[in-house]
């Protein structure tokens, strides 16, 4: 179902692997996701300017880059007061526009042990891969997932 009470019309620009990477810093799996959800949830909306997203993540990397991919992925920025990050065990996020809702449970992805020696090659073919994966291998939409808060999940 896609909103139509909070449509402007605009086009959302797509970024590249470079894009994301220049922005975030560096290319890895959780930037991708984030980015991938927020692509998701701007669709869903219609390219509505005010979406706003709740991100549920551990509040430290690589987890933590989720948020980075769903502020350029939305637009829900941090400096427009569009996005908050939660601490949580789980991984997803929960859009809102309007009246309605979209609540996403993210997949994490499989990380190599960070003291292999080609582990920086391995996460960039890892996240290059995420970024072409259809939807569904990487989330779900989940409206479970919005009682989060309610089933005392948030750490």
């Amino acid at each position: 179902m896609n909103s139509t009470a909070c449509t402007i019309g605009d086009s959302w620009p797509e970024y590249s692997i470079r894009e994301l990477a220049k922005f975030h810093g560096h290319l890895g799996p959780y930037v991708v996701l984030g980015y991938r959800v927020g692509r998701y949830a701007r669709a869903f909306f219609s390219g509505s300017r005010e979406i706003s997203a709740a991100a549920y993540c551990s509040d430290l990397p690589p987890e933590s880059c989720f948020a980075d991919g769903i502020q350029i992925g939305s637009g829900c920025t941090f400096g427009r007061r569009r996005i908050e990050l939660k601490k949580s065990g789980r991984l997803g996020c929960i859009f809102r526009c309007g009246e309605e809702t979209l609540a996403i449970r993210a997949h994490k992805p499989e990380l190599p042990e960070i003291s292999k020696t080609d582990y920086w090659e391995e996460i960039r073919g890892i996240a290059e891969a995420m970024y072409a994966a259809p939807d569904d291998r990487l989330f779900t939409e989940d409206p479970d997932f919005a009682d989060l808060e309610l089933q005392g999940d948030v750490l």
